[in-house]
C-alpha cells in the first residue's frame, strides 16, 4: 500500500531530511515511525500526502507512483489518505458536524449520504452527542477525536498521523492509539509518527526507526501467543 524506494529529500537550505529510505507497508498494516525531533518523521508523512516531493527515489501509494502525479491529480490522491495532525486544524467557526463533513462536501457527496457518514464517524470516536457543538467547547482530547473522525469519514484506504498524541495526557494518548488500531482491524493501512516510545511499545506493532533521515531499524514484534 505504501512503498518508498531509495527516497531522499533535501530542502533548498541544504538540509537532508531523508536519505536513501526504503520500506514497504502492506495493505491493512499498522506501523509507527519513531525517532528524535528532526529525524525526518514529518517529512516522510508529507511525502506520502504529496505535501512535498522527494529529491530522489520513488514513493508509491495505493499502486500510484507519486512522481507521476501532476498537480491537478493531488486532490484526488489525498481523498484516499486520511490525515491527522497534532494541532487538530479544526475550523473554529464551524460545528463539529461541519468540520467532519468538510472532506465529503469537497468531494461532492450527496447531502443525505454526508449525514450518515458523519454521524457514523462521530459515533466511532465517541462524539455523536457533540455534533452540534463548537470545537472551542471541547477538550483537547475531544478536538483530536474530531480531527480523527474527519480523517476517516471518507473511508480512506490509508490513514497517516503526525504526533497525534503530542498534546494529550497518557490515558487519552492510549485511547487515541486504540482508535487507530481499530481502524487497522477493518483494513485501513495506518502509519503514525510518534516520539512516545513507551506508548509505541505497548501497541505491539511494527516500528520504523529514523535517525537523521535514515532508517536505522525496522522492528517487527514477535507474534503474540
Amino acid at each position: 500500500m505504501i512503498r518508498f524506494e531509495q527516497v531522499s529529500k533535501r530542502y533548498p537550505s541544504g538540509q537532508e531530511a531523508l536519505g536513501d529510505l526504503s520500506f514497504e507497508l502492506d495493505a491493512g498494516e499498522m506501523a509507527f515511525v519513531a525517532g528524535h525531533s528532526g529525524a525526518g518523521k514529518s517529512t516522510l508523512l508529507r511525502l506520502i500526502a504529496l505535501m512535498d516531493r522527494p529529491t530522489r527515489g520513488q514513493v508509491t501509494v495505493n499502486g500510484q507512483n507519486l512522481g507521476q502525479t501532476k498537480r491537478r491529480g493531488i486532490p484526488q490522491l489525498r481523498r484516499g489518505i486520511g490525515m491527522v495532525f497534532q494541532d487538530h486544524r479544526l475550523l473554529m467557526d464551524r460545528s463539529v458536524f461541519d468540520n467532519v463533513a468538510l472532506p465529503l462536501r469537497i468531494a461532492g457527496v450527496a447531502r443525505e449520504e454526508i449525514g450518515k457518514r458523519v454521524r457514523a464517524a462521530l459515533d466511532k470516536v465517541g462524539l455523536l452527542a457533540r455534533e452540534a457543538s463548537a470545537p472551542v467547547t471541547l477538550s483537547t482530547g475531544e478536538q483530536q477525536r474530531v480531527g480523527i473522525a474527519r480523517a476517516i469519514v471518507a473511508k480512506p484506504p490509508v490513514l497517516i498521523a503526525d504526533e497525534p498524541t503530542g498534546n494529550l495526557d497518557p490515558m487519552l494518548s492510549a485511547e487515541i492509539m486504540a482508535l487507530f488500531a481499530e481502524f487497522q482491524q477493518v483494513g485501513t493501512t495506518v502509519l503514525v509518527a510518534s516520539h512516545d516510545l513507551a506508548l509505541i511499545k505497548r501497541m505491539h506493532k511494527r516500528v520504523l526507526v529514523l535517525d537523521h533521515g535514515r532508517l536505522i531499524d525496522d522492528f517487527r514484534p514477535a507474534a503474540r501467543a
